[in-house]
C-alpha cells in the first residue's frame, strides 16, 4: 500500500457535480467566472442539482419550492433560547440546528429519490432562517420573518438585519453565494459523502458536512483574515505588522491554496465587490489594507489570496458579525454538499479506505500482576 497524508493528490472517487482542472473551477462544466458575473445562486443551486441550467419555468418553480419552505418549525426558535448564549460558536448551533430539523421532517429517514430531493429543498431554504435567527436570538432580538418575494441573497440580508438590502449589498452576497457553492471533493463534501456512503440520512449528510466546516483548517479562514485587518486597523500599520509575521514563520490567513497553484480564480470577484462595497459604505480602509497585504504576501512568499481572503473584508461591509462568516459558507455550500450527497446516493458504494500500520508488531498478553 502506498500511504498520502491528508490523501493529497488521490482521486477517490467520480462526480458530475464540480471539477478544479488547470486551476479552473468549473460547476457541471460551467466557468465559475461564467457564473459569478451572470448567475444568480438559485440557477447555481439548480445547475448543481440537476447539471444543466433552468428555464425560467424551471426556475421559477424551484425560487417557489424554497420560499415555500423558508419558515422554521417553531421548536428552533425556542431551543435556540436554551443555548448557553454566551459562550455558543454559531456553527456549534448551526451544527446542532440542522440534526434538530430532522427530528421534525417526517421524510428524513424515507429514501426513494423523490424525498430525497424533497428534503435537499428544505434543506436548503431553511439553512439562511437558522443562521439569522440565532444570530439575532443571541442578542435578545426576535427572529425576522423570511419573505417570500425575495431571493435568498436578499432574504438572508433582510432576515439578519430587519431591513431590505440596498442592491449593491444584494448583488455583493449573491455573488460570494455563487463562488462558494462547489469546490469538488473539499474536506466538508468528503465527509459528507463519507457519512451518506452508509446510507444514512441527509440530515446526518449535512450535519457531518457542517462539523467538518466548523474546522478553522477548513471553514474559518475568513474569520481569522478580518480578525488581523481589525489588529492592523490603519494602512500605515501593514507593512510592520505583516513583516513581523512573516518573519516569525507565522501564517497569513486567505493566502494560498492546498489545489491551485497559480491562484484561487474565485479571489477576483470578491475583490472587486470588497472595493465597491468598502467605497460604498464610506470605509474604503478594509479594502485598501487587503490589497497592501496581497501586495506583501504575494512579492515575499509568492502566496496570492484565497476566496476568503476578500471575502473578510465584503461580509464585515455588509454589517454582518465576524463569527458568522463560516455559517455563510455553509449556508452557500450546503448546495454543493446536497448536489454531492444525491450522486452519492445514486451511484453508492460505502467508502471504507484503508490504514499503514505503524504500531508494534508481534505483541503478546501479559497478565496484569506480571506487568511492570
Amino acid at each position: 500500500m502506498t500511504t498520502t497524508r491528508g490523501l493529497e493528490g488521490v482521486v477517490a472517487t467520480t462526480s458530475s457535480v464540480s471539477s478544479i482542472i488547470d486551476d479552473t473551477l468549473t460547476y457541471a462544466g460551467y466557468n465559475i467566472d461564467d457564473l459569478a458575473e451572470n448567475a444568480s445562486f438559485e440557477e447555481v443551486v439548480y445547475l448543481l442539482w440537476h447539471r444543466r441550467l433552468p428555464t425560467r419555468s424551471e426556475l421559477d418553480e424551484l425560487k417557489q419550492q424554497l420560499a415555500d419552505n423558508y419558515d422554521l418549525p417553531e421548536e428552533i426558535y425556542h431551543h435556540f433560547k436554551m443555548y448557553p448564549i454566551d459562550r455558543v460558536h454559531p456553527m456549534a448551533a448551526l451544527r446542532t440546528a440542522v440534526s434538530l430539523l430532522g427530528l421534525y421532517d417526517e421524510e428524513a429517514d424515507v429514501m426513494s429519490d423523490e424525498a430525497n430531493y424533497r428534503k435537499a429543498v428544505r434543506l436548503q431554504a431553511k439553512l439562511p432562517a437558522l443562521v439569522t435567527a440565532f444570530a439575532r436570538i443571541r442578542k435578545g432580538e426576535e427572529p425576522v420573518a423570511p419573505r417570500k418575494d425575495l431571493g435568498m441573497a436578499a432574504n438572508f440580508l433582510y432576515m439578519l438585519s430587519g431591513r431590505e438590502p440596498e442592491s449593491v449589498e444584494v448583488e455583493a452576497f449573491n455573488k460570494a453565494l455563487v463562488l462558494h457553492a462547489d469546490h469538488e471533493l473539499n474536506a466538508s463534501t468528503f465527509t459528507a459523502r463519507v457519512c451518506v456512503a452508509t446510507l444514512s440520512d441527509v440530515y446526518s449528510g449535512v450535519t457531518s458536512a457542517i462539523s467538518a466546516l466548523k474546522g478553522p483548517l477548513h471553514g474559518g479562514a475568513n474569520e481569522q483574515v478580518m480578525k488581523m485587518l481589525s489588529e492592523i486597523g490603519s494602512t500605515d500599520n501593514v507593512e510592520p505588522y505583516i513583516l513581523n509575521k512573516l518573519n516569525n514563520k507565522e501564517k497569513i490567513m486567505g493566502f494560498g491554496h492546498r489545489v491551485y497553484r497559480k491562484g484561487d480564480p474565485r479571489a477576483k470577484h470578491l475583490k472587486e465587490m470588497s472595493k465597491k462595497l468598502t467605497e460604498s459604505k464610506g470605509e474604503p480602509k478594509w479594502y485598501e489594507m487587503s490589497t497592501e497585504i496581497e501586495r506583501i504576501v504575494t512579492s515575499q512568499k509568492n502566496l496570492p489570496p484565497n476566496v476568503d481572503f476578500y471575502s473578510a473584508s465584503v461580509y464585515h461591509s455588509l454589517g454582518i458579525e465576524h463569527d458568522l462568516f463560516t455559517p455563510i459558507f455553509a449556508v452557500s455550500r450546503i448546495s454543493g454538499w446536497l448536489a454531492h450527497i444525491l450522486e452519492q446516493y445514486s451511484n453508492n458504494r460505502l467508502i471504507r479506505p484503508r490504514a499503514e500500520y505503524t504500531g508494534p508488531e508481534m505483541q503478546r498478553y501479559v497478565p496484569i500482576e506480571e506487568r511492570g
